[in-house]
Order: C-alpha cells, then structure tokens, then sequence
C-alpha cells in the first residue's frame, strides 16, 4: 500500500513493505551547541505544537514538536544572542541564550490581546479580501528562487503502533512565487528509517513522493490546491476573528465548500491574512469528507481486491515567515487517517499517515539548480531511498524536528529489540 499527493493534489494508495532497521540518537561536537525545552502558554500551562522557534537575526530554526519540545543547533561561529519564538494568537518572545540552559528548559508565551486601529476595518466582503491576497501574491512573496535547507520526517501507524518512521535533512531549489513554470526540486543531503518498528499485520502502508507531499502544501506556490482563480468561487469566506502572529494583526478568514465537487472533494479550514500588507501568512485545513466515496477514489490509485478504503479525517498545516517584507514557505504539515476493511472479515485495520517539513535554513544567495540525477523523483517511495544508519552524530549540526514522545519511544523499544537479536 502506497499514498501520495500528486500534482493534482490525489492522493495514491498501493503495495507492501518488509524491512528492518534501526534509528540512533545524535550528539553534539564542540562546534555547536544544542539548546532544548518546551513551549508553553502562560495562562492555561498547556503545550504549544508548531511553534516557530528561530535564531534571531538568522534563517535558521525549527518547529516545536507534538509534545510542545523544541531542540535547535546553534553555531559557534554565528555567535547567536537570542532565541525568537511565534506562534498565532501569542505575543513573539526573544529569549537570551545565555539564559537558557542545554535542557529542560521551559519557554512560555502569552496570548496576544487584539488591540484594533482606528484606521482597521473588518471587511464585510471576505471573497474579495481573498481576491485582494491573491492579487498581491507577486508584492508579498519572494521573486526570485531560494535555495533551503529543511528538515523531513514522515510516520506510518497501524492504530497506535507505529509501522516506519523516515526522515532526512534535504536541499531544497524553492522556485519563485512569481514563475509558474518553475517547479520547487528536493535531493537528500542524508537521511535514514526504522521500518517496522512493528510488524503489520495485513497490510503496510507506504507514502509516495516524500517530501514533495509537504511542498505540495505551500499553497502560495500550488494555487490549484485552494486558492486560484479556478477554485475561489467555490468556496464561502467569512472573517471570524482577528489574531496575532509574529506581533502583527491577522485576519482569520474561515471557508467552507458552497458546492458540491464529486471529482475533487473540498476543504474546510482558515486562512491567516496579514491586515496591513494582505499576505497569507498559514492556513490550516481539512478535507470535506461528507461524500466518503468521492474522498476515497481521491485516496486509492491501486489496491488489492477485497480491500475497502474509507478516508475518517485529515489535516493540513502550513507556515509562512517574513524576512524583510517578503514571506518565504516555513512550515508545513498533513495527516490522513483511514480504516481498511477486508470483505468478510470482522475488524477494520486502522491506518495514520503523517509527514511534515520544516526549513532550518535558507539563503538569499543565487539559488543553485540541482541536476536531474541529483534530484528526488515525484513519484520516488522514500523509505525506500534512505537507509538505516547507527552513526551516534548522525545529524551533526543540522537542526531536525524533536520527535514526539510517542515516536521516541517507538524507537527506543525497537532499538533494545535489534540488541537482543544480534
């Protein structure tokens, strides 16, 4: 079994997997030094997930974790001062480094009160606002290609067992917002899996195409997706609330589907628009699943005979960050959860399929194109690309996603599996 978003946004369904292989834990040199903790809000103690967390002054940073935990890397030679962290409706914090110990440390953030200007109005025509945004697309975004670095990890759980775990430190040709026939390319600079961290027991699951499934979600860059020219009539806007992200007031304009389209199915979810400048800043969304059979055939491209695949709920997630007056893609995430059934059989088999990217760097440099050997094909399987490493300073200085608690002890529980097999 195989899913994937393709350039049209489907997802794939297919195939089997049998391997076996083993995560290990970096460490640091002297070159770096790696500051850890959590991210909390400062009124109800709870954790904050997908929290910005950046050097500031830099490119460079990383997202908070489900668990609300960040681990970020800082260079000796950049000779970092302090840490910033956003996340919306928070006021942006900086935290002196010199403060922070190695571990356990504990950031907290405190909801922004919206204090509107007199010269702000809510607009009662929420279509246009976002016929506005996209009209400004080429003012807000960068026109010109990047080259990044991101951090890549996706998961496969079988119910609440995980089945692999993947993830790479990639090189990334962000082609400009400004040229549509310029497509983002992704190569991987190194990466490794622990596949099968449990046995599955009908059926695995694999993703195909990588990390382009989460590129697929700058949703700036892929208009088609939720935001062209094509796709806006369907959908009904209302501004709901206003927010703050990086110290600075956002609209947040909810939409929902005002027609039916069996081909395609909708989205439900919120976009967040700058007021001032009207860039898109993160968008949240989900699938319209009221036509299960519509947003199965999206799911299944090939599947065994007998196999009934039916799609429960989904999720997507992406970020912008400003640099300058422009914003670049930061973050993004996305989950599907579906049962499979077997014809005359009992139970269902439960299935999550996660992946995310953050980018922990990027230069305003004159972006590199990568040649076509170099590059990751769309349609590449990339567990079946990396491999397995036990090198303890695997990661080196590169920042990566803490792992969830969960994952971790995924790992953990397998890793004392392979000892006592060897």
């Amino acid at each position: 079994m195989k899913t994937t978003w393709i350039n049209k946004g489907r997802l794939v369904i297919l195939g089997m997997l049998v391997l076996c292989m083993q995560l290990a834990t970096a460490q640091e040199d002297a070159s770096y030094q790696t500051i850890k903790g959590k991210v909390k809000d400062k009124e109800t103690k709870k954790n904050i997930v997908f929290c910005s967390v950046g050097i500031a002054g830099t490119h460079i940073g990383t997202v908070t974790n489900l668990d609300g935990e960040f681990a970020i890397k800082i260079k000796n030679t950049l000779n970092a001062t302090e840490l910033e962290f956003s996340h919306i409706g928070y006021k942006s914090s900086k935290v002196l480094i010199s403060e922070l110990k190695n571990e356990e440390n504990v950031v907290i953030l405190e909801p922004a009160s919206v204090i509107l200007e007199e010269v702000t109005v809510r607009p009662e025509d929420a279509r246009e606002l976002m016929r506005m945004a996209i009209k400004k697309i080429p003012e807000n975004y960068s026109n010109s290609s990047l080259n990044s670095v991101g951090f890549y990890r996706e998961t496969i759980k079988q119910r609440r067992d995980y089945l692999s775990i993947s993830e790479a430190i990639v090189d990334i040709y962000k082609a400009a917002y400004t040229k549509e026939l310029d497509d983002d390319k992704v190569k991987i600079y190194k990466g490794r899996k622990s596949s099968n961290v449990k046995r599955a027991d009908t059926l695995a699951v694999k993703l195909e195409g990588g990390p382009y499934t989460t590129l697929l979600f700058d949703i700036v860059k892929n208009p088609y997706v939720l935001i062209s020219d094509d796709v806006i009539y369907m959908y009904d806007f209302t501004v709901t609330d206003i927010k703050t992200i990086d110290n600075k007031l956002n609209y947040e304009v909810t939409f929902s589907p005002r027609v039916s389209n069996p081909d395609n199915p909708l989205f439900n979810g919120k976009y967040y628009v700058d007021i001032k400048s009207l860039a898109i800043t993160s968008a949240e969304f989900s699938m319209d699943l009221s036509d299960i059979e519509a947003a199965s055939r999206m799911f299944v491209k090939k599947k065994p005979l007998g196999l009934k695949l039916t799609p429960t709920s989904t999720s997507y997630f992406v970020t912008y960050q400003e640099k300058d007056g422009h914003y670049y893609f930061n973050y993004s995430r996305s989950e599907i959860n579906f049962k499979c059934k077997w014809n005359k059989k009992l139970f269902n088999s439960n299935y999550s399929v996660m992946s995310e990217m953050a980018i922990t760097d990027w230069t305003m440099d004159k972006a590199e194109r990568f040649s076509s050997k170099e590059v990751l094909k769309k349609n590449a399987i990339f567990e079946e690309v990396v491999t397995a490493f036990t090198d303890k300073d695997f990661w080196g200085e590169y920042n990566t996603i803490e792992p969830d608690q969960s994952i971790q002890a995924a790992i953990e529980k397998y890793s004392k599996k392979m000892k006592k097999e060897k």
